[in-house]
């Protein structure tokens, strides 16, 4: 049976969407995520690359790593200090999808006509990855118009407050 939806009548407290982008919603915690993904593990690496402040670096890597998306790995160069690198978990690793539909739209409407600094390749067959969407039955999702919204298990009604 089809329940009606009305966005309205729908609290939004418990939204998974919100509360991923409560971590993942400014701009530099994806960008470190993109590095850590071509392999920049390491905190001056990610420094260098990026040229994200010193600060903002470290507190985007604490709430990576204290949501469960980056952990810390002990390295030492030869005489130097211990130091942490950060690799993913794999909480982090099911963020891959999000940003390769990232790249993808970031690729439809702001490269310019020298196309993309970044392509990321299948490695059996070379061919460029990209993101699609299924449901559950395994029909192709080509547009938002084949989705409807429907209240889901978690779903709260307002209140009248």
């Amino acid at each position: 049976m089809t329940t009606t939806y009305d966005a309205l009548e729908w609290s939004v407290d418990n939204c998974p969407i919100g509360r991923a982008m409560e971590i993942l919603g400014e701009r530099w915690t994806v960008v470190v995520l993109r590095e850590v993904f071509n392999g920049i593990r390491r905190f001056d690496d990610l420094r260098i690359r990026t040229a994200i402040p010193r600060q903002v670096l470290s507190n985007r890597l604490g709430t990576l790593v204290g949501h469960g998306i980056l952990r810390r790995v002990p390295y030492r160069e030869p005489g130097a200090r211990q130091r942490d690198e950060y690799r993913l978990t794999e909480k982090g690793f099911d963020l891959y999808p999000l940003l390769i539909a990232i790249r993808d739209w970031g690729d439809k409407y702001l490269v310019g006509d020298e196309g993309s600094p970044l392509t990321i390749a299948h490695r059996d067959c070379g061919a460029t990855v990209h993101t699609e969407l299924h449901c559950e039955a395994g029909h192709t999702i080509t547009s938002p118009r084949d989705a409807v919204p429907r209240p889901g298990p978690g779903a709260r009604r307002r209140s009248n407050r």
